[in-house]
């Protein structure tokens, strides 16, 4: 198992960056808020969780020991996987996850990438006694995402997880959804989106 990784970034993409530790390239998928703390040529330090499959290894990277302890405690909910929960860290802040699993907010956790109802009561279930209270204060926009309209069912919810992974922002995602809620499967409503999106 790989604890961190300390090296130059050498390519800095949508969601990986290449780190070059002693001449050796290692592909680290990372959030958006490790991402926005990384910058070409200069050196990085990341903790690193890394995922054995049938298919090949994946290295998932953090720039805090926060970040990386809350993504171990996602990937531990049944349903939830490396992928989905690197895309509710890029989605959300580390405090304010907490706050909504800690109160129970189901309707904020819903709007977060890869997660529908049933995972929302689950994330809420599971990990309500685990994660660390942030702060007393309550603020006034949790989510760092802008998200408006029902995108809280599965279906839409996986959508919106695809394109996020495919390297979408939720500015981009949202209108696009908007105008997918007639679709009937999670491919169609994809299908459209990258339309949508001028991606064919």
């Amino acid at each position: 198992m790989i604890g961190f990784l300390r090296g130059q970034v050498a390519a800095l993409k949508t969601d990986y960056c290449l780190l070059d530790v002693n001449g050796v390239g290692y592909r680290v998928f990372v959030a958006g808020s490790t991402r926005n703390k990384l910058r070409l040529k200069e050196e990085a330090q990341l903790f690193t969780y890394m995922n054995v499959y049938q298919d090949g290894i994946t290295l998932y990277g953090f720039a805090s020991e926060e970040e990386y302890d809350i993504f171990q405690l996602l990937i531990g909910v049944s349903g939830i996987g490396p992928k989905v929960a690197l895309g509710i860290l890029s989605a959300i802040t580390v405090e304010s996850l907490c706050k909504a699993i800690q109160n129970k907010q189901a309707t904020v956790l819903t709007k977060l990438p890869g997660i529908g109802k049933k995972s929302a009561e689950r994330l809420i279930l599971e990990l309500k006694d685990k994660v660390a209270f942030a702060a007393a204060d309550d603020v006034e926009e949790i989510l760092t995402l802008d998200m408006e309209g029902p995108v809280g069912d599965d279906m839409m919810s996986e959508a919106q997880a695809a394109l996020v992974a495919l390297g979408y922002s939720q500015a981009e995602i949202a209108p696009v959804l908007k105008k997918a809620t007639k679709c009937k499967t999670t491919e169609d409503v994809i299908k459209l989106a990258l339309k949508q999106l001028n991606k064919f």
